[in-house]
C-alpha cells in the first residue's frame, strides 16, 4: 500500500514547478496522467527524474472533442494540476468553476508565478524573477558585486512544486471530512516571501536591514563561513550554537576566542585571519578526517559528481539505478520522503511524449476507428 494509492491526478502543467509537484505525488503512489498539446513536444523540462512514475497523453484542449475527452477524465479524477497564466483555463473552458460542476470532489491546483490576482498576475516569469521580487536574489553574493544566481530552481521546486504538493495533500485530507474538493492558488512569489522568517526577524524584530554577506547566516561572522583548504578546495563551517563554537576553539587551542564568537571590529577580523590560515594548512580530506567526529557543524564543499557518490548519499539510497525493458538502464534521484509503512517508490520510467494516449482513450471506451479520427482531426 502506498500513501496516495488510488488518487488520480490530471497534470496539465508543462514547465518545471508543476511536474515537480506531480512527481512528489506520483512517488507517493498517486496515478498521474500528464496531458499536453502535441505542439509543445520537445519543450518540456527534459528532466527524466521529474517525469518518472507518470503516464503521458497528448490532447488539444482548444478542440471541442479534446475538451470532451478531458471532461470525461475529470469525472473520475481527484486532482487537476495546471500551470497556465491566469485566465487561460477560463478561455479553454476547463477552469475550476466549470470542472466542479462535473466533479464536486475535485481538487484543482493552479501554480503560477504571481498568483491569480494582483498587479503582477499576468507577467511571465522564471525562478530568477521570483527570487528577485521576493528579496532573496538581492541578498545573494558578495558586497559591492552583482547578485549571484543559485544553480538550482529554489522558487520552482520549494516555493512552487513543494507547496503545491502540500496544498493538494491538505485538500485531500479536508475532503475526507467534507466530501467536497476545493481550489488551490499557489504563487511562487508567495512561496518565496513565506521563506523569509529569519530575515524579517532581523528587519522587524531588531530593526536591522539585511545586506549581502552581512547577516549571521550569510558570512558576517567567522563561525558560519566557507574556508579554502590547502588543495584549493573548500570546507563549510556552521558553528552557530555556542557549544559548537566552544568545541572548535578548544580543538584549535584558542579558548581565548570562545567569548568572541560574534565579536565586531578588529577581533572579528583577527579570528577570520586565524581560521583562514589554519584551514589552509591541510587538505579538504585531511580536515574531514580530523573534524568529522567533533561537534562543530562541519562539511566538505563537494562538486556535483562527488556529492552524488558521497557515502552518506549512497547509504540513504538517494541515487537509484532503474531498469526499463524498453527504455534501458538509467539513474534517477530518489524521493527524500522516508515513510516506514507506505514508502514512495519508482514504478515507471519517464514516459515518452504521448506514449499512453491510445491506452487512455481505450480506457475511456474509445474504439480504434474513433482514435484514428481524433488523430486526423488534430485532437490528439
Amino acid at each position: 500500500m502506498r500513501a496516495l494509492e488510488g488518487i488520480k491526478v490530471l497534470d496539465l502543467s508543462r514547465l518545471f514547478p508543476g511536474p515537480y509537484c506531480s512527481m512528489i505525488l506520483a512517488d507517493l503512489g498517486a496515478e498521474v496522467l500528464r496531458i499536453e498539446d502535441r505542439r509543445f513536444e520537445g519543450e518540456g523540462p527534459g528532466m527524466p527524474t521529474v517525469m518518472r512514475n507518470k503516464r503521458h497523453m497528448t490532447l488539444n484542449l482548444k478542440h471541442p472533442r479534446g475538451r470532451e475527452i478531458f471532461y470525461r477524465l475529470v469525472k473520475d479524477a481527484d486532482v487537476v494540476l495546471e500551470g497556465f497564466r491566469p485566465g487561460v483555463t477560463e478561455r479553454l473552458g476547463i477552469d475550476y468553476e466549470r470542472m466542479k460542476e462535473i466533479n464536486e470532489r475535485l481538487i484543482y491546483c493552479s501554480v503560477t508565478g504571481y498568483g491569480q490576482d494582483g498587479p503582477y498576475k499576468d507577467m511571465v516569469g522564471h525562478d530568477i524573477n521570483y527570487l528577485s521580487f521576493g528579496g532573496v536574489l538581492g541578498l545573494t553574493g558578495e558586497p559591492g558585486r552583482k547578485p549571484v544566481i543559485p544553480p538550482i530552481q529554489v522558487a520552482d521546486m520549494a516555493a512552487g512544486g513543494m507547496y503545491a504538493a502540500l496544498g493538494i495533500m491538505a485538500a485531500l485530507i479536508a475532503r475526507q471530512k467534507t466530501g467536497k474538493g476545493q481550489y488551490i492558488d499557489i504563487s511562487m512569489l508567495d512561496g518565496i516571501v513565506a521563506m523569509l522568517p529569519f530575515l524579517v526577524s532581523l528587519l522587524w524584530g531588531q530593526n536591522i536591514t539585511p545586506q549581502k554577506s552581512d547577516t549571521i547566516l550569510s558570512g558576517r561572522y567567522p563561525c558560519y563561513q566557507v574556508y579554502e583548504t590547502k588543495d584549493g578546495e573548500y570546507i563549510s563551517l556552521g558553528a552557530l550554537e555556542h557549544r559548537f563554537w566552544v568545541a572548535l576553539c578548544q580543538k584549535f587551542k584558542r579558548e581565548d576566542y570562545i567569548q568572541h564568537q560574534y565579536a565586531e571590529g578588529e577581533k572579528r577580523q583577527e579570528i577570520f585571519i586565524f581560521l583562514r590560515a589554519i584551514f589552509k594548512s591541510k587538505t579538504r580530506e585531511e580536515w574531514m578526517e580530523e573534524l568529522k567526529d567533533l561537534d562543530i557543524c562541519f562539511g566538505k564543499v563537494l562538486h556535483l559528481d562527488e556529492a552524488l557518490h558521497d557515502p552518506q548519499v549512497k547509504q540513504r539510497k538517494m541515487v537509484l539505478e532503474f531498469s526499463d525493458p524498453q527504455k534501458g538502464n538509467m539513474k534517477i534521484l530518489a524521493s527524500p520522503i522516508k515513510l516506514s509503512a507506505t514508502p514512495p517508490d519508482i514504478r515507471l520510467a519517464p514516459a515518452r511524449f504521448g506514449e499512453h494516449t491510445v491506452d487512455v482513450l481505450k480506457e475511456l471506451g474509445y474504439e480504434e476507428l474513433e482514435i484514428e479520427g481524433l488523430k486526423r482531426e488534430g485532437v490528439i
